[in-house]
């Protein structure tokens, strides 16, 4: 959403999808997982005394909105992409299947996961350590403000120093809240690295990708 109080920001979609592309050209197999909040925070007024599912299923098919804007900006970009929901929703986005999103990354496109893992009560985090896990990704890349993990949140901290790497056990002996406990202990136990890293700075990605210097690296 950009600097907007919600919705989808042009600007802000069309930086990340020139980042994505740059990486796409490289080579790399890249599936993304979206959340809903931009959308869903709009409306959240709404939901306030909602029962808590199905509140969360609203938010579902916020991620479907986020997903087709972004899936259209890459196409535009001349990435070739595919949405594959959570959710049956078919007349708008093709359902997700295993063997088929497999499919997709080895012909280079981009596949957006959306509608989560398709039930209430699981994050956006847990829905990308599942499907991390389920396409034997070799790391989940966590795009967040923050340029990875601190020892106290930097916004209240000044004196809070950033990780460049940190154990599984440590972070949760530390109380870091790197992700939600669910989708943490998914990517401990499948031994599936976390590289959290700014999604809002500039050619932050790429240099993931490229073995650099960039975030906090979080594994076994």
């Amino acid at each position: 959403m950009g600097d907007d109080d919600f919705g989808i920001n042009q600007d802000t979609i069309k930086r990340m999808v020139t980042e994505i592309a740059e990486i796409i050209e490289m080579g790399v197999q890249v599936a993304i997982v979206i959340g809903g909040g931009n959308i869903f925070r709009g409306m959240a007024g709404g939901a306030v005394g909602m029962d808590r599912a199905t509140a969360d299923y609203m938010g579902m098919l916020a991620t479907v909105m986020n997903s087709l804007a972004l899936s259209d900006a890459l196409e535009k970009n001349g990435v070739m992409s595919r949405v594959m929901s959570a959710i049956n929703i078919e007349q708008v986005v093709e359902p997700y299947v295993r063997p088929k999103a497999l499919q997709y990354l080895e012909e280079g496109k981009v596949v957006v996961f959306a509608a989560g893992t398709g039930n209430p009560f699981f994050t956006t985090d847990t829905a990308a350590a599942l499907r991390g896990a389920e396409i034997g990704a070799e790391v989940v890349l966590k795009a967040t403000k923050v340029d990875g993990v601190y020892t106290a949140d930097p916004n209240k901290d000044p004196s809070a120093t950033r990780y460049d790497e940190i154990s599984f056990d440590e972070a949760m002996a530390r109380n870091l809240q790197v992700m939600d406990a669910t989708a943490f202990a998914l990517c401990r136990d499948r031994d599936l690295p976390i590289r959290v890293f700014s999604i809002v700075k500039d050619g932050a990605l790429k240099r993931v990708v490229m073995g650099e210097e960039e975030g906090t690296l979080v594994r076994v």
